[in-house]
């Protein structure tokens, strides 16, 4: 691919090689700034800059940032590729092959979890999979209003794991210290924090939830 080069003195494909701007082309590139640098640093300037265009052209496609970010989060819920999912299995199966989708897409992009727990996803295929899980969920039993209360009940349980680890794998830790084992400020708590792994609770949980969900069937 031939290039030219920016004012920052990087790469950028040249004119001929760039495709043509479209809301799914520009919502990619905007996430993988916000993957790169974070989304504290991401401006519409430098999404041009990306982009090789001026950031006006932007501006064609989507109204604001805010827009943009929609797109945003709608990139990461194609990602979770929905028509995959073991739709033919039972409701529990596929519940939690969706809550572990999520949550791994999620904390592939730690830097973008906050745009897609900031927001609700109206893309098209969002829908469709709501419709799809509910119909699932009524067909096992659970009223339309029960079904709805539990996807989202799911939804928001794997959006906030994955918002609390994606900080943690950021860098965001405590400032505190755990005490040494031979501390005699080592209690119960710090042993069993030693025990676990800081994600292992989201099995357990999502366990839980399903179980509990079974009963109102």
């Amino acid at each position: 691919m031939t290039t030219d080069k920016n004012t920052a003195g990087g790469s950028r494909p040249s004119p001929a090689a760039r495709p043509t701007l479209n809301r799914t082309y520009i919502a990619a590139a905007a996430l993988a700034l916000i993957d790169a640098n974070g989304l504290g640093k991401f401006s519409m300037r430098k999404l041009g800059s990306g982009l090789g265009v001026d950031p006006m052209a932007v501006y064609r496609h989507f109204r604001d940032q805010e827009e943009l970010f929609d797109g945003v989060a709608e990139a990461l819920f194609d990602e979770l590729d929905m028509e995959s999912l073991p739709w033919d299995s039972t409701w529990r199966d596929v519940t939690e092959q969706y809550c572990l989708r999520l949550r791994d897409t999620l904390l592939a992009h730690p830097q973008a979890v906050s745009v897609f727990a900031t927001r609700p996803v109206r893309s098209r295929a969002s829908i469709d999979t709501g419709v799809r899980l509910i119909e699932l969920l009524r067909a096992a039993g659970f009223s339309p209003a029960h079904a709805l209360q539990i996807a989202r009940c799911l939804r928001e349980f794997t959006i906030g794991h994955a918002l609390s680890l994606a900080v943690v794998r950021l860098g965001s830790r405590s400032r505190s210290r755990k005490p040494s084992p031979d501390s005699a400020a080592y209690n119960i708590l710090a042993r069993a924090a030693d025990d676990t792994e800081i994600d292992e609770h989201f099995g357990i949980g999502l366990t839980a939830m399903l179980d509990g969900f079974e009963r109102l069937a």
